[in-house]
This record gives structure tokens, C-alpha cells and sequence, in this order.
């Protein structure tokens, strides 16, 4: 897992920023990065629900980085939760999409996002399977 443990963080680390972003900036993403309309009446729900999403998160990112660090044969778990978020991301937007200016970075970084951590996987399982069991 040498290739695949210092990819794997660098997969990590955006998922801690995006996850502060969301929970610390003032509107949450939701109109500054989003591009999402929070002046319509209920705006400040979603800048709320954004706060939300984003200290869930960073809940799942901290789990996430302690079972990384504590339990590194854990890594295909770890990808296996990564690998999640943008098939759930597509999902939810197809049952409800979201109207923004423009496409929101999550929308647009879904697909490669989703092949890089499969690859990640993939890569995880081959050198894992390569180990003799003692």
C-alpha cells in the first residue's frame, strides 16, 4: 500500500477542507461556491442546511482520517466510504436536483472524483490480495 496510502490522504485531505468550508463560511458554499440563490425566502435555511451537511462532514473526515492513521489495513474501507460519497451525490440529485448558476464544483468533480478513489480501490485490494496471510 505504498502508492495507494499517500493517494489515499490526498483524497482525504480535500474532504476535511470541503467539510470546514461548508460549515464555517458564512453561507455555508451554498451561494459563494454553490452558486445556489440564498436571497429567495428561505435563504437562510439553506445557508443552515449547508452548516449542517458541512459538520457531517467533517464528523465522517475525522473517522475517516483516525481509522486511516490507527488501522492502516483499513484503507479499503476508508476508499470504500469515499467511494460512496459521489454515487450518493449523484443520486440525491437526481431525485432532487439542485438549480445553481452555473454547476456547482460537487456536480462537476463527481465523475472523476468517483473514478480516482474506484481506481484507489482497486489498487488497495490488488496489493492487499499480493500479501501472504501469516
Amino acid at each position: 500500500m505504498r502508492l495507494v496510502r499517500p493517494l489515499t490522504l490526498l483524497v482525504l485531505l480535500p474532504v476535511v477542507v470541503r467539510s470546514c468550508i461548508h460549515l464555517f463560511s458564512a453561507d455555508g458554499g451554498a451561494q459563494s461556491i454553490a452558486g445556489i440563490d440564498i436571497s429567495v425566502a428561505g435563504g437562510s435555511n439553506i445557508v443552515a442546511i449547508f452548516h449542517q451537511w458541512g459538520a457531517i462532514q467533517l464528523i465522517l473526515a475525522v473517522l475517516l482520517l483516525v481509522i486511516f492513521f490507527r488501522y492502516p489495513g483499513f484503507t479499503p474501507l476508508v476508499l470504500l466510504t469515499l467511494l460512496a460519497d459521489p454515487v450518493m451525490r449523484e443520486v440525491a440529485g437526481k431525485i432532487a436536483p439542485v438549480t445553481a448558476v452555473g454547476t456547482p464544483p460537487g456536480a462537476a468533480l463527481n465523475a472523476p472524483a468517483f473514478i480516482v478513489v474506484l481506481l484507489l480501490l482497486l489498487l488497495s485490494l490488488v496489493e492487499r490480495g499480493g500479501k501472504k496471510r501469516v
